[in-house]
């Protein structure tokens, strides 16, 4: 297989309140799986089989002929990397050269914090809110569907998916919720620092 579904790095248990079990039995084990499934079936037998995850996205962004492709191995990717992106007793102000970044670029970590609230209120429909690196600078995205900061020359830092299936069991439409506590209790800042380059 060239796209793998990895484990999740917590128990699933580990987030609750935030995030139930049962959320993460369908969105890890249901949601991330069919996209690996997927993405494998696509790759088969083709010239891409032999790339990495990431050149595979390079290389077929923005072509619509391979548009099942990138769609399926782009979310493989970014769940992969949002799992990262969470940690049991996270969230809050950052901590380390991240901390220091963010003064620098956002202008302090309230202009963060709203943001990437922001951010991931006004991606309409499915998609993902991100902390990027772009030519040095940070800079807060969103991207719709499974398109991904990797497709446009930027570094991803952090996620948060906005997909329904990410909170809805725990939040029903109360998006808005689900992102300030992602942010507060969630967010893995030692993840972040170490995709800081």
């Amino acid at each position: 297989m060239i796209v793998t579904l990895p484990d999740l790095p917590f128990a699933k248990e580990a987030l609750e309140p935030h995030i139930s079990a049962k959320t993460l039995d369908f969105h890890h084990g249901k949601h991330h799986k069919a996209y690996v499934d997927n993405a494998n079936k696509l790759l088969e037998g083709s010239e891409l089989a032999k790339e990495s995850v990431e050149t595979i996205i390079e290389k077929t962004a923005g072509d619509p002929s391979k548009a099942g492709v990138f769609n399926n191995v782009a979310q493989a990717w970014n769940h992969s990397f949002y799992w990262k992106c969470m940690k049991p007793g996270g969230g809050g102000a950052p901590t380390g050269p991240i901390a220091q970044k963010i003064d620098a670029d956002l202008g302090g970590y309230q202009k963060f914090v709203e943001e990437l609230k922001n951010a991931g209120m006004t991606q309409f429909g499915s998609g993902w809110a991100w902390l990027v690196l772009h030519n040095g600078k940070l800079q807060i995205t969103k991207t719709a569907n499974a398109d991904t900061p990797l497709a446009h020359g930027m570094i991803p830092l952090l996620t948060v998916d906005v997909w329904e299936h990410a909170y809805y069991l725990d939040y029903q439409n109360r998006r808005p919720d689900y992102l300030a506590t992602f942010i507060e209790h969630l967010i893995n800042w030692d993840f972040v620092n170490s995709c800081l380059k």
